[in-house]
């Protein structure tokens, strides 16, 4: 059973917090850091992440997923309520060739009372000149947080960077079924959200794999590349499995559109998350 951070007392919440924080796997797992929530960084420090070999495609180009989790729309942290994202947006504009690592630059729309707006710019750390993607999203407030918020200890797992490494979806547990449809395992403390959810990182991973085949099939080729990248979560995945059904369509001027959709098995296959890749072959 998953813990929901909405069911603690206030005077528990900031502990446990810490408890699933720490235990959640998509940050940590890539290496990406989070300045304003975990302890070790400058107040200013930007967010940044590396780009491995796990991390793209199969001519070296970015994937759509650890940009969009590098960079989580939108960015309405958990020291200032309870967030859950409704739509995030990722425009690739450089496949990131010869970058080691990513930094981001934050803008805040709006943060209401419900409802909160920002927009991001993912660069090169080396060279904050080259722009590698932008994106924006939208995100509800599923509730408020007690004051004093502190820092929390969250080292990052240790993963060495090799051609031959693991590819993300099969450390985040994704196995294609007999159907020929990909599925992430039954919701877990490793894959959830502070208020009991399957977290955005799983579902950009099972997403992205299975786009990527899709528009290898559709190109007939796998020398594609991502330039746009769209998620909007419907409703919370609660139980699983969560099985992604994806359709490819093509266009005349080449460019090669994936519609994905993710089910939650245990929930009577309920729709959980849409979204569509936007691939050209290079």
């Amino acid at each position: 059973m998953v813990k929901d951070i909405r069911e603690v007392t206030p005077d528990q919440h900031w502990e446990a917090f810490e408890e699933l924080w720490t235990g959640l796997m998509s940050y940590r797992y890539l290496n990406k850091t989070t300045p304003s929530l975990d302890t070790g960084f400058a107040n200013d420090e930007l967010e940044s992440m590396p780009l491995r070999h796990d991390m793209r495609n199969a001519h070296g180009g970015i994937m759509a997923a650890p940009l969009a989790i590098g960079c989580p729309e939108p960015s309405w942290n958990d020291d200032q309520v309870v967030p859950a994202p409704v739509v995030s947006f990722t425009q690739i504009l450089d496949d990131a060739r010869g970058v080691d690592r990513i930094e981001v630059y934050r803008e805040v729309i709006n943060f209401g009372r419900q409802m909160g707006f920002t927009r991001s710019k993912v660069v090169d750390a080396a060279d904050h000149s080259r722009i590698i993607s932008t994106s924006a999203g939208m995100g509800v407030s599923l509730g408020d947080v007690p004051d004093g918020y502190e820092a929390v200890e969250n080292p990052l797992i240790p993963v060495e960077d090799s051609p031959d490494m693991p590819r993300l979806h099969e450390v985040f547990g994704v196995e294609k079924g007999t159907d020929g449809w990909y599925r992430l395992p039954e919701l877990s403390k490793e894959f959830s959200a502070p208020h009991a959810a399957l977290h955005l990182g799983p579902i950009h991973i099972v997403f992205d794999i299975t786009a990527h085949e899709l528009a290898e099939q559709a190109a007939d080729t796998d020398r594609i590349q991502v330039e746009n990248w769209y998620v909007m979560f419907v409703k919370p995945g609660l139980i699983g499995p969560f099985r992604c059904e994806a359709e490819a369509i093509t266009a005349r001027s080449g460019r090669i559109n994936v519609n994905l959709t993710l089910f939650d098995e245990g929930r009577d296959d309920r729709t959980i998350t849409t979204g569509s890749g936007v691939f050209r072959v290079v």
